[in-house]
């Protein structure tokens, strides 16, 4: 009888420890596919600790399209993402504001993993001070700022 139960125990044991590592990309899967819905026609402040929801999207990005991550290599990370989709196209914008600059990607299908990159454009001064405010108020700074349409603002970047 003891042994039924070492060797049932066992074989539950063995199956755990299979499903709870095949879940993983699954998670993975999950995660990036929540991540993307939510960074739909958004700017995201992109900060490592704690990790934001732009950060987060740079590295599901850059494992996509590598040459994303050879690009940010070289440059920085950027202070804020836009991520946006048009007609099956996939676009990054990449606001750095320390140089007053922002890069557009424009990605081709996944399964190419191939990214193509525009700029540097210059951010006007009204972008700076609007992401300049959004970056402030994440760092819990002053948040008064002028909101785009002249009126105290509202609105808020996603963190």
């Amino acid at each position: 009888m003891m042994k039924r139960i070492w060797k049932a125990g066992r074989v539950l044991l063995g199956l755990v420890v299979a499903l709870t590592s095949s879940c993983q990309p699954v998670s993975d899967a999950w995660v990036t596919g929540w991540t993307g819905a939510a960074a739909q026609g958004q700017i995201m402040l992109v900060r490592r600790d704690p990790p934001s929801l732009g950060q987060q999207r740079l590295l599901s990005q850059s494992g996509v399209y590598p040459e994303l991550g050879v690009f940010l290599r070289a440059r920085g990370q950027p202070d804020f993402v836009a991520e946006t989709t048009t007609r099956n196209r996939h676009f990054l914008i990449l606001y750095y504001l320390g140089t007053k600059h922002a890069y557009a990607c424009q990605a081709k299908a996944p399964a190419t993993r191939q990214i193509e990159f525009a700029g540097p454009y210059p951010i006007t001064r009204r972008e700076y001070q609007l992401l300049h405010g959004f970056k402030q108020q994440a760092a819990g700074g002053p948040a008064a700022w002028t909101h785009p349409q002249g009126g105290k603002g509202a609105a808020h970047p996603v963190r």
